[in-house]
């Protein structure tokens, strides 16, 4: 008789490290064992102290060593193991081959947004593309099952856009088809006649944020809940932000004689609003990057390289007139004005000297878990920073690092703060990473010399001077927090200079060197290339102020116009100021008159919008704002014969830059296991009576 050859075995060992309870390991009652133990039959498991070994084929013990690493790398985070966490861990695990890359840990440890103790994640491989697609795309659709946290995860990533100020308004909006969009007929108010359709957005949006937020937020217009029916020609210009001496304001707010800022930097007052009705809106974009939106008949003050060359003053033109006529000779042709004089903003009370703020936000260490330090090559600037700081005594310590003491006076107790910290923590500051560090309002807003000086510090720590052969010098600065790059980008503009960036990806790039040692880059750099105004002093520290000047100083800044491109048809209202140029600051710091804000936008339950529908929300609802439509295409409740815009617009748009359609299945399903049963049930028969 002839015996069946042993199939081949290998085994392998895995210690759990002693700081992590073999509980949170192997999960309460061996829970989290057991899915593993089910998920590998042929595979022995075995438990000794805090080793864990498994024998079986070499594929499956090669795919529990790998989970039990991934594992350990979640658990590291602080972030517990669950039952469900370790099946989608090895249906990832086991799908890895498909593409992508992404690991279980990198799945289920990024995390988009924390509120109340709790963390809102993706937990599926698809559910993390679909998230890294928003942040990718302009225009992305959420296509899948009821329960695949479509629209979950698109609230979350709109209210993570509207705290770190990516956009001014998050609008949010359903078709109500179960009324036929006609709610008339409902008794009530127009909130108790649209709740039933909208409940669930309002719901999420309790989990996302304090609750006693979210009246204050709806009634100033940051956030809109409406039915599809009720979004038809909305431009939301009364909603532009526009710069007066108090900060940004909605242009919806002003009323007849309150002041913004002009072009002077000067307050001017409000003459009169105007309603314009329907006008066709065209985007307006600058060589900078700065954008603005604008009807055809939008006056623009510009000029020309010949009217400059001519001495000619600056000509007045409508939009329309400059489409189809913005190059000369391959050079941009429409220069726009800029801020003659940095804007006047009422001087502010400061915690800390906006100098050495600068200073720390460039090269100190804010982390509140250690003395406040500073990291320089240049004793310059640490005597700088002491002589900014009364009270304490920048203390050298090692190479080039320093640490900033308070400086104790007879009769102190040991318990007093250190007066830095205490100024940080003021400033909502400490414990701020490099890549999340940003200025506070107060000094973003405050006179033109504190402004300055912030600048100062940040260019004297982390920019300089980059000299050209015959150009003159630019200004660069690097940052890894966007909001700080942001920040640097608005002093600049407020000063009536100009900035450019880009980004410089981590990935991929030469590691750079710390105390000798290789040290990998874990965020992308933002490079800011920047023009000030002549007579505007960027630089403190000697050595960048004598290169810069010795290379003769920054030049002109100059804003030309890139393009101008049709953006639909909208509801557009124009306010007149005092200014005998007409103009004041909006958006970008661009002179204008009006503009439109930025938004992130949601479409929920898509499936139920008609074709003609869906092609007015994409093209008349969502210019230049991210745009979100979820929706699940076998639950139509549409009336018999209308077609799904949703359906459709997969054939319309697929291909088309900057859409993505990130489809979610059962498998991401993360309610009650037995929803993705039902789904995958459902789909089975459907297809067996298409056949």
């Amino acid at each position: 008789m002839t015996q069946t050859p042993a199939q081949p075995q290998a085994t392998a060992r895995f210690t759990v490290p002693a700081k992590h309870p073999m509980v949170t390991v192997l999960g309460s009652g061996d829970s989290l064992l057991r899915v593993i133990e089910k998920a590998f039959p042929g595979t022995d498991i075995h438990v000794r102290g805090n080793e864990v070994s498994a024998t079986g084929a070499p594929g499956d013990v090669a795919l529990v060593q790998r989970l039990f690493d991934e594992m350990m790398l979640v658990l590291r985070t602080g972030q517990p193991m669950t039952e469900d966490a370790v099946e989608r861990s090895i249906a990832m695990l086991r799908d890895e081959g498909e593409g992508g890359g992404e690991t279980p840990a990198e799945v289920l440890t990024q995390n988009i947004l924390s509120n109340r103790g709790r963390t809102i994640r993706p937990k599926t491989l698809n559910q993390k593309r679909y998230v890294d697609a928003i942040d990718k795309h302009t225009v992305v659709f959420g296509i899948g099952p009821a329960g695949t946290g479509k629209t979950y995860l698109a609230m979350a990533k709109a209210v993570q856009a509207l705290q770190s100020k990516q956009v001014n308004r998050i609008i949010l909006t359903r078709p109500a088809v179960e009324a036929g969009e006609r709610l008339g007929f409902l008794p009530g108010t127009l909130y108790e006649k649209i709740d039933p359709y909208l409940r669930p957005l309002y719901d999420a949006l309790h989990d996302m944020l304090d609750p006693d937020s979210i009246p204050r937020l709806m009634a100033a217009g940051t956030i809109e809940v409406a039915p599809l029916a009720y979004m038809r020609g909305r431009a939301q210009p009364v909603f532009t932000n526009v710069l007066t001496p108090d900060g940004w304001r909605p242009i919806g707010d002003l009323q007849v004689g309150d002041l913004v800022i002009g072009s002077n930097g000067e307050p001017t007052p409000v003459l009169g609003v105007y309603p314009q009705g329907e006008k066709d809106i065209y985007r307006v974009t600058a060589q900078d990057g700065a954008w603005t939106l604008c009807c055809g008949e939008h006056l623009w003050t510009v000029r020309t390289a010949s009217d400059k060359r001519r001495d000619k003053p600056w000509r007045v033109l409508e939009t329309k007139e400059m489409i189809g006529n913005l190059r000369a000779a391959h050079a941009r042709r429409y220069e726009l004005p800029l801020l003659t004089a940095p804007v006047e903003f009422p001087e502010r009370e400061v915690p800390m000297d906006p100098y050495a703020l600068g200073l720390l936000l460039g090269d100190g260490c804010l982390t509140g878990r250690t003395t406040p330090g500073f990291a320089t090559g240049d004793p310059e600037l640490a005597d700088a920073l002491e002589a900014a700081l009364p009270g304490v005594e920048v203390r050298w310590k090692s190479r080039a690092d320093y640490t900033l003491n308070r400086v104790k006076a007879q009769g102190d107790v040991v318990t007093l703060e250190n007066p830095v910290t205490g100024m940080l923590r003021t400033l909502d500051l400490l414990g701020s990473r490099s890549h999340t560090k940003f200025v506070p309002d107060d000094y973003l807003q405050n006179s033109a010399e504190v402004r300055l000086a912030a600048l100062q510090g940040l260019l004297d720590s982390d920019g300089g001077p980059v000299s050209q052969a015959d150009r003159t010098c630019r200004i660069q600065y690097t940052t890894t927090s966007i909001l700080l790059r942001d920040d640097v980008i608005s002093l600049v503009q407020s000063l009536g200079g100009v900035a450019y960036t880009r980004r410089r990806a981590a990935e991929g790039r030469k590691p750079g060197k710390a105390n000798g040692r290789e040290v990998a880059h874990r965020h992308d750099a933002h490079i800011v290339d920047i023009r000030l105004p002549e007579g505007i002093e960027p630089f403190r520290l000697a050595r960048k102020r004598d290169k810069y000047h010795a290379a003769g100083g920054g030049g002109r800044p100059m804003r030309f116009i890139d393009s101008i491109e049709p953006a639909g048809r909208e509801e557009a209202v124009c306010i007149q100021v005092a200014a005998e140029d007409s103009l004041y600051v909006t958006q970008d710091y661009l002179l204008t008159h009006n503009t439109l804000n930025d938004a992130f936008i949601i479409l929920d339950e898509a499936q139920n919008t008609s074709a003609e529908q869906m092609k007015m929300f994409l093209t008349r609802l969502g210019f230049d704002s991210k745009i979100v439509v979820t929706g699940d295409i076998t639950q139509i409740d549409l009336p018999g014969g209308t077609k799904s815009g949703l359906r459709q617009v997969q054939q319309i748009l697929d291909g088309v830059e900057d859409v993505h359609f990130a489809r979610l299945t059962s498998t991401d399903v993360v309610r009650h296991k037995l929803v993705g049963r039902i789904v995958d049930a459902y789909e089975q028969f459907d297809s067996r009576e298409a056949l």
